[in-house]
């Protein structure tokens, strides 16, 4: 198995831009209680917004840093608040960042994803 530490960032890009199109394939054609109610959809739905958060972990400082329409430290935030439990997540902010942040964040990391490969 390769070490982690010694993967590129932008293998960690394209691994998020996978996570939050599983996201939005997850939760389309559902309304929240909908979405609520689908126990599966629903917890496929947490594990990846986990695991975007985890992928973000690995990206380096400085690429953040020069990217910040993309909210790395929020998105790091939301992972460590949906593993840990910290104050708990509510379904009303869940289902937010779901249909308001995670349309824009793949628009950003397609851009930056693009803008890489140049």
């Amino acid at each position: 198995m390769s070490d982690p530490a010694k993967r590129e960032w932008r293998f960690y890009l394209e691994d998020m831009i996978a996570f939050a199109d599983k996201v939005v394939a997850y939760t389309d054609g559902l309304d929240q209680g909908g979405f609520v109610s689908r126990g599966l959809n629903y917890d496929a739905t947490v594990r990846n917004l986990e695991l975007i958060g985890e992928a973000a972990m690995h990206v380096p400082d400085e690429i953040c840093q020069a990217n910040p329409q993309i909210p790395w430290r929020r998105i790091i935030a939301t992972r460590n608040r949906l593993i840990h439990g910290y104050l708990g997540i509510d379904n009303d902010t869940l289902w937010s960042i779901i249909r308001d942040d995670i349309p824009g964040l793949l628009q950003a990391l397609h851009k930056l994803n693009a803008a890489k490969r140049r």
